[in-house]
């Protein structure tokens, strides 16, 4: 059964139409793309990083979490800062500011003033994905939001793909100090196309007079907390950390302080009552299980190539940009045009089964597998990128009043930054206690004198006698101990990826459930029947 009206929360987000569209969607595409493409390019150049500012591991570890979890502290407010402030303010001074820190970063060797910067850079690039959901919904005619929402939602896929090869290209033809300086380039251009796209508007000094500033405090340190727990939790060894239980304790007490700030304040920021429509709320959790099953194609996959198959960014990087970016070009197009005319939980369903697909390709794994064995996984999972986020953000929008996106817009950050962090943050987990677990059942049958041990021994110190006798035995030693240590990390990649099928299917099961949601802007012009009958004519032939 539809549902009879949206949920109406927060205060009215509406602003002038842009005059210059094509500007303001350019905003959001480079806005959308540069904060996720600058997350996966410091998660993934990080060791290379660490190796040019002589960091330890310990240093390189805050210093990641750090620049993620203020990200995270932020997010969740800039929808209503752009309310009371406007784009220009929330999007375009933070470009600039953006630009210079990404010039500095790179030249500061001091260990406390790196992590400074990179809490500012975290803070500023936290306020990029928000802002530009926002120049969609209060400056975009209504016939410009499904292209500009799917772009807003590609970028996931997109630089997750793309940034494997941008990194090994950085590192290894024009130094790792690009990772942060090609911002310096980028990140003005953002700041004139939201000059150009978006109307100048007066600050609401009656909205920021009677601002929730408690309320934004509470939820954005409170998940920061937890997320830097989760995050540090796996290194740390959980709750026998003194830090790991303050963290987490800390910040649930925060995030509960939060939701009862909310029932009590005249002017809740992001009253929880936009939580209690079935349809919103069922969207919410699709978003959260997209980041878990998405895991199979921004976790699970390149890790393996890494850690089992001992290839560097540059060596993998191809594999994700010919046969998972290149496709979106295609497949983006294709779930706008089926978006105008079908049901959006006919193209989720599509997105989550190409996930679901996907991750039993990869609990196909084995140590054997070469790039080219990766084709058909990354296929789907292109796919699965282009047709899952875009129909989930149009079906949450949908069921709320885009007027009064605010509180919508600061769950839909939670769960989009938070479940991504918390997602790895977990597999990461997952996969280190799987690898225990097989590594200790593999060694079971790994006995000291036994004759295959024995024998394979012996096998292996004829490999390494040429090092010379002292060392052979030695060496023998270590590389079998190396093999049972390779075949319990694929035994442990082979369980992330029934976890990753098990998280799509479970989303499949709730999508089910979602209802039809009242008519408005998304509404697809076709009737239901139209897919039907086009397949009907193309099997008549």
């Amino acid at each position: 059964m539809a549902e009879s009206k949206r949920i109406e929360s927060g205060p009215v987000s509406t602003g002038g139409v842009s005059h210059r569209p094509m500007f303001a969607v350019g905003a959001v595409l480079l806005g959308a793309f540069l904060a996720n493409f600058d997350s996966r390019l410091f998660t993934i150049g990080l060791p290379d990083l660490k190796g040019a500012l002589g960091l330890s591991f310990d240093e390189g570890a805050w210093l990641s979490t750090a620049a993620t979890a203020s990200q995270i502290m932020i997010a969740p407010a800039v929808a209503w800062l752009a309310t009371a402030f406007g784009l220009r303010r929330v999007l375009g001074i933070p470009s600039l500011l953006y630009a210079l820190v990404s010039l500095l970063i790179p030249l500061v060797r001091d260990y406390n003033v790196l992590l400074a910067l990179n809490i500012v850079h975290g803070l500023l690039l936290g306020t990029f994905v928000p802002a530009t959901l926002m120049i969609i919904l209060r400056n975009l005619p209504t016939r410009w939001w499904l292209p500009a929402i799917a772009i807003y939602s590609i970028r996931v896929g997109l630089s997750l793909n793309s940034g494997i090869s941008a990194v090994g290209f950085y590192v290894e033809h024009v130094g790792w100090q690009w990772l942060f300086w090609q911002d310096v380039i980028v990140a003005p251009l953002l700041a004139l196309f939201v000059y150009l796209g978006t109307p100048r508007e007066a600050v609401n000094i009656e909205l920021v007079e009677e601002a929730d500033w408690g309320g934004m405090l509470l939820l954005g340190i409170g998940l920061a907390m937890i997320y830097a727990g989760l995050d540090q939790g796996n290194r740390l060894n959980w709750l026998e950390s003194g830090t790991i239980v303050a963290l987490l304790g800390g910040g649930g007490f925060l995030t509960v302080a939060f939701f009862i700030n909310e029932s009590l304040v005249r002017r809740p920021w992001a009253h929880a009552n936009v939580l209690f429509s079935r349809n919103v709320g069922l969207a919410l959790c699709v978003i959260l299980l997209y980041t878990m099953t998405s895991l199979s194609n921004s976790s699970l996959a390149p890790n393996f190539l890494t850690v089992v198959a001992q290839l560097r960014p540059e060596q993998t990087g191809w594999l994700f940009l010919i046969y998972a970016v290149l496709p979106m070009l295609a497949w983006v197009p294709l779930s706008i045009f089926l978006m105008r005319r079908i049901d959006a939980k006919t193209v989720l369903t599509i997105g989550l089964s190409a996930f679901a697909a996907a991750g039993l390709l990869g609990t196909q794994v084995s140590h054997d597998w070469s790039l080219g064995d990766f084709v058909p996984m990354v296929l789907l999972q292109s796919l699965g990128q282009s047709f899952t986020l875009l129909p989930i953000v149009v079906t949450a929008l949908s069921n709320a009043d885009p007027t009064r996106a605010t509180s919508f817009a600061a769950y839909i950050q939670v769960m989009r930054l938070g479940g991504a962090e918390i997602g790895i943050s977990l597999m990461a987990t997952w996969l280190r206690v799987r690898e225990q677990i097989h590594s200790n059942f593999l060694g079971q049958h790994v006995v000291n004198g036994s004759v295959d041990v024995n024998h394979v021994l012996a096998q292996l110190s004829g490999l390494f006698a040429s090092h010379g006798a002292g060392v052979a035995p030695a060496r023998a030693l270590g590389s079998l101990s190396a093999t049972v240590q390779r075949e319990a990390n694929t035994l442990a990649y082979i369980d992330g990826f029934w976890l990753t099928v098990w998280f799509a299917i479970v989303a499949l099961g709730l999508v089910a459930l979602i209802g039809r949601p009242p008519p408005g802007p998304f509404t697809p012009k076709s009737d239901p029947g139209w897919l039907l009958r086009r397949l009907r004519r193309a099997f008549a032939r």
